[in-house]
């Protein structure tokens, strides 16, 4: 299936890393975590629109990775696959 999101939305897939204690103890995927804050930019919209009608691009594109807020973006799941869908707003900064 093919998501192409509309206006300022931007789908990601979340990176999950390993959660470690601090005595080095890593954490299954069953225990509870927190929701994750990174992703990579898989697909964007083509932008908000000003007043006279011309589309504003975003700022990310295709394959960035990306630090978003944490509860900001929605949860969407595809082909047994989680992805999230956040507007430009919702991302914090392009990780280099």
């Amino acid at each position: 299936m093919n998501i192409k999101p509309l206006a300022d939305h931007i789908l990601i897939e979340p990176i999950k890393e390993a959660e470690k204690t601090k005595t080095g103890i890593l954490l299954p995927d069953t225990a509870e975590k927190e929701r994750p804050e990174q992703g990579k930019v898989i697909a964007v919209g083509p932008g908000r629109k000003d007043k006279s009608g011309v589309y504003i691009p975003l700022e990310v594109k295709v394959g960035d990775k990306v630090l978003f807020t944490k509860y900001g973006p929605s949860e969407i799941k595809v082909e047994n696959k989680e992805y999230l869908i956040a507007k430009e707003e919702d991302i914090l900064a392009i990780l280099e």
